[in-house]
């Protein structure tokens, strides 16, 4: 597995031919980086196919430098000059990430088939201590201090969910994050969530491909209104996996990839 960490400004992880026919780009959530997607890119399935895997860290997160506009309209704009230098014709984002993914869509950046793990809808979705943080982190000093103490405690609440062979490695890679940065990007994360109210319509009226998929544990959450509204939307596709958290990227890889190649085999090669 190559890894790039100049390639236009972002840090990626890339595996597969060159030249195939396919290619997909791995967009991973908040606090993490592309060192997230190895499972899924060395699953069964995925693993020595003929398809070209992308992972890229979002600017800013991990060790990478930030974009100076945060909005996720400013993701947006950017994972899509990506994935059309990469020649990608699906694209995978996870948590904040799958969100970056709806809005390349939504922005017309790009309308290939798109895999959604663990995306928010709303506000009301997002885990209690991420709002809270949100609040605390606008209080000038108390802000700083409470994110400071957050990165520090994160990576280790959350290691039960990283597979154990891999673990230490995840968590190095969650401490690199800049307490700052996240402070800024969280709250530029639930403006664009407040512009929106839910993203579920948003979503349906796109007329792109999409693969909606949620740990059966997630602590993302999914009202049942976001539920049945999903649900109606004939080019969405949801799908529950079992024994999984919101890290079912690193909880199940394995399922992750074969949802990506049912988004591969609808993709029109570019």
């Amino acid at each position: 597995m190559g890894i790039n960490k100049a390639d236009r400004g972002w840090e990626l992880r890339e595996s597969g031919p060159a030249k195939a026919d396919h290619t997909v780009l791995l967009l991973p959530g908040g606090l993490c980086t592309a060192a997230f997607c190895n499972d899924v890119m060395t699953a069964p399935g995925l693993a020595g196919a003929p398809i070209r895997l992308v992972a890229a860290t979002l600017p800013g997160f991990g060790s990478t430098r930030p974009p100076s506009d945060l909005s996720m309209e400013s993701y947006a704009r950017l994972a899509g000059k990506l994935a059309r230098d990469l020649g990608c014709d699906v694209v995978v984002g996870h948590s904040l990430g799958a969100n970056v993914a709806i809005e390349m869509a939504a922005a017309g950046e790009f309308s290939g088939p798109v895999v959604l793990l663990s995306p928010t809808f709303s506000r009301g979705d997002v885990v209690k201590v991420l709002g809270l943080l949100d609040r605390i982190g606008r209080v000038p000093v108390i802000g700083s201090l409470a994110w400071i103490g957050a990165l520090k405690l994160i990576p280790s609440v959350s290691k039960s969910s990283f597979p154990v062979a891999s673990r230490g490695m995840l968590i190095a890679e969650m401490k690199k994050n800049d307490p700052r940065f996240c402070r800024r990007e969280t709250g530029a994360y639930f403006e664009y969530l407040d512009r929106h109210g839910s993203l579920v319509s948003r979503l349906c009226e796109l007329g792109v491909e999409a693969w909606v998929v949620r740990g059966d544990r997630d602590e993302i959450g999914l009202t049942d209104d976001e539920r049945r509204g999903l649900g109606a939307c004939p080019r969405v596709r949801l799908v529950t996996v079992a024994d999984a958290t919101h890290m079912v990227l690193t909880d199940q890889p394995a399922r992750v990839a074969e949802v990506i190649l049912d988004a591969v085999s609808a993709a029109v090669p570019r």
